[in-house]
């Protein structure tokens, strides 16, 4: 039986990550080397130059960064791997090849949060919620560890990679269900914040969160939503309705951010939509349930950088704002969308199905959701389906959706070449519109976002 406390927890052990690109992998690798352990890591994506930004980030932090062709793993101790990893890459064949154990990236995850950790699983807002959940215990003093999927801003600003940190308090994580390793953690305190169609159906990962409720060791907290009643059962609820046991009030929404009461403490949200509102509410729930004072959350939320690519607004020309989000799946896209139309005349977005499995499961969901979302002067316009290379069946195409969405009478294009696309919005757009970059997975979307900054600055700058 591995003997996973000798291989991770002593320091001079080296763990080498396939795949270490990855947002799941690279927070891990993160942790151990900013915790003083040796690391090593490949990714084809590196092989390939794409991702030099994640490169130098993950090289400052103290992992050593190799090529993927199997001499890697060479002298590793433990090597790790995501379901996202082939079985036949040529690193993980060299493992077997020479004996050295191989680790899924879950069941490391798992080892670190069995002690006091903070658990955040859902469909939706998982990172957003980690990450305000992190910032809520930092400034309560407590010193939490980090590993999630998306980037924090202000660690960012710190000149860091943004998606992980090594403390000595709290280990904060996101649980992922979209692979269904999701049951293997057993964190001290859990969330399910929601469940929308994302990766499998509703059923299977209902049963998902059922497990994490029953392994989670201390307090637990759910929405209010109701396809998460089962859970509710000695957890404390929360949301905005007469369900919940922990109960916000006064919601207001603005062109901004939002605002809203818990037991008469004032939130104030400087991210829009419901869906933050929502996303903080969670947050403050989960401190609540560790003992921090509502007063302590609010002030910390206020203070919230946000999460790299979740709304992030990347510029604003001539009145033009330009927009930056990681949405993917229906409910995902129906709340950015929701949230540009609430600061915004028009809204014209580009979309990326980000992988032909996911459009193939939810594409039809995806169209009704968008129909009934745009309002009759908006834009949603569909780029050709992100493939990561790997084995995959690309059996379906963005060009049908376009044709099923504009069969509803919306407004929608292929956009075939991303410059010739952000040419044409800008001769179009005028003051007060937002444009909308969207999709997961694709490590240059932010740069293409920047990319449309460029294309208004050319057209419409003095």
């Amino acid at each position: 039986m591995l003997d996973l406390h000798r291989l991770v927890d002593d320091p001079a052990r080296r763990l080498h990550f396939v795949g270490v690109a990855g947002t799941g992998m690279s927070a891990l690798a993160q942790v151990r080397a900013m915790g003083g352990g040796r690391v090593s890591g490949s990714d084809r994506s590196l092989d390939r130059k794409e991702a030099a930004e994640e490169a130098a980030f993950l090289r400052a932090a103290g992992v050593e960064l190799l090529p993927q062709d199997g001499a890697g793993v060479v002298g590793a101790d433990l090597v790790i791997a995501s379901t996202a990893v082939e079985a036949r890459i040529a690193d993980l064949l060299r493992a077997v090849d020479l004996g050295i154990p191989v680790l899924h990236r879950a069941d490391l995850l798992a080892h670190h949060v069995a002690g006091d950790s903070v658990g955040i699983a859902g469909t939706s807002g998982k990172s957003t919620v980690t990450a305000m959940v992190f910032e809520i215990l930092r400034a309560a003093g407590r010193d939490p560890s980090l590993a999630t999927g998306g980037r924090l801003l202000r660690l960012m600003d710190e000149g860091l990679l943004g998606n992980a940190w090594c403390g000595r308090g709290p280990f904060v994580f996101e649980a992922d269900e979209s692979d269904g390793s999701l049951v293997k953690h057993g964190p001290r305190h859990g969330v399910v914040l929601n469940l929308h169609k994302d990766h499998m159906d509703a059923a299977l990962v209902l049963e998902q969160f059922r497990v994490f409720r029953e392994r989670t060791r201390g307090g637990f907290v759910v929405s209010d939503d109701p396809p998460l009643a089962p859970l509710r059962d000695g957890a404390c609820v929360y949301g905005f309705g007469p369900d919940a046991t922990l109960r916000a009030t006064r919601l207001e929404l603005t062109r901004g951010g939002s605002t809203f009461e818990i037991d008469g403490v004032r939130f104030t949200l400087e991210h829009p939509g419901v869906h933050n509102a929502t996303n903080a509410l969670a947050a403050a729930a989960l401190a609540h349930v560790r003992g921090i004072g509502l007063d302590v959350s609010a002030a910390a939320l206020a203070r919230f950088g946000g999460v790299f690519r979740r709304f992030q607004r990347v510029g604003t020309v001539a009145g033009v704002e330009v927009v930056d989000d990681f949405a993917h799946n229906p409910e995902k896209v129906k709340a950015v969308l929701s949230a540009a139309q609430g600061r915004a005349r028009r809204v014209f977005a580009w979309f990326q199905p980000h992988g032909f499995a996911p459009l193939r499961f939810f594409g039809d969901d995806l169209v009704e959701t968008v129909a009934e979302t745009l309002r009759p002067r908006d834009e949603f316009d569909f780029a050709p389906v992100y493939f990561a290379g790997g084995t995959v069946t690309r059996d379906v195409d963005s060009g049908a959706y376009v044709d099923k969405l504009r069969a509803r009478g919306a407004r929608t294009a292929l956009a075939e070449d991303r410059a010739s696309w952000a040419r044409a919005v800008a001769q179009r757009v005028e003051p007060g519109d937002v444009v909308l970059v969207l999709g997961a997975r694709d490590p240059t979307l932010h740069a293409f976002a920047r990319d449309v900054v460029a294309a208004l600055q050319a057209r419409l700058s003095p």
